[in-house]
């Protein structure tokens, strides 16, 4: 009798293969291949990456201005006004200077060359002041303009020729004052007034915020 005889009904039951893990069970992964989801646990989608984290804003992100700053508007309307007030005596400066022309003309026609001489120098004056008025208005509209879309060169530009108007309003200021002449003082306390606040809108932080914000 051979214990080793498959068919021998005495012997020891055969050894079984060791079974198979089931189908969805973890298994053993060789070196460097990720091990397989069990069977019901939720999977990625196909194609899907893992996420970003999010990152927090940079500093300073936050404080970049939507909308034009409140003082700054005001320096434009008070540009607009100015402007305005540029071109009226533009067009009175060349008007004067026309009628000194004129004069000079008929004083040549009646030999009057003394009245002649001097109504051309006041043409020529009136002329200037013609020109000054219009170039003045025109700086004026452009900044008022550019204050939408502009750097920090207009900027610079309106700092520097708000004080440079608020000079001259205080000079007149000081001479009206000299004069007694309550009328004499209200229009240069407009123009230092007006002068102050343009040359100040681009300074404060609101407005320099505004000047610096990034242009896509």
């Amino acid at each position: 009798m051979s214990f080793g005889d498959p068919n021998n009904p005495y012997g020891p039951p055969p050894q079984q293969p060791p079974a198979a893990p089931g189908y969805g069970y973890p298994q053993q992964a060789p070196p460097g291949v990720p091990p397989q989801q069990p069977y019901g646990a939720p999977q990625q989608p196909y194609g899907a990456y893992p996420q970003a984290p999010a990152y927090p804003g940079y500093p300073g992100a936050n404080m970049v201005p939507q909308s034009m700053p409140g003082l700054l508007v005001t320096a434009r309307v008070f540009l607009y006004i100015i402007s305005a007030v540029q071109i009226v005596g533009a067009l009175f400066f060349l008007y004067f200077a026309a009628f000194a022309s004129d004069v000079s003309d008929g004083a040549d026609e009646f030999g009057f060359s003394t009245g002649s001489d001097g109504a051309d120098v006041a043409a020529g004056v009136f002329g200037v002041f013609a020109l000054l008025a219009a170039a003045l208005a025109t700086l004026s509209i452009t900044l008022g303009v550019k204050f939408g879309r502009g750097g920090q060169g207009i900027r610079i530009t309106t700092v520097i020729y708000g004080a440079l108007g608020a000079i001259v309003g205080l000079v007149g200021l000081f001479v009206g004052l000299d004069s007694g002449f309550a009328s004499a003082v209200i229009g240069p306390l407009l123009w230092l007034v007006f002068g102050g606040i343009i040359a100040a809108a681009p300074v404060v932080p609101s407005g320099t915020a505004w000047f610096a914000r990034p242009r896509y």
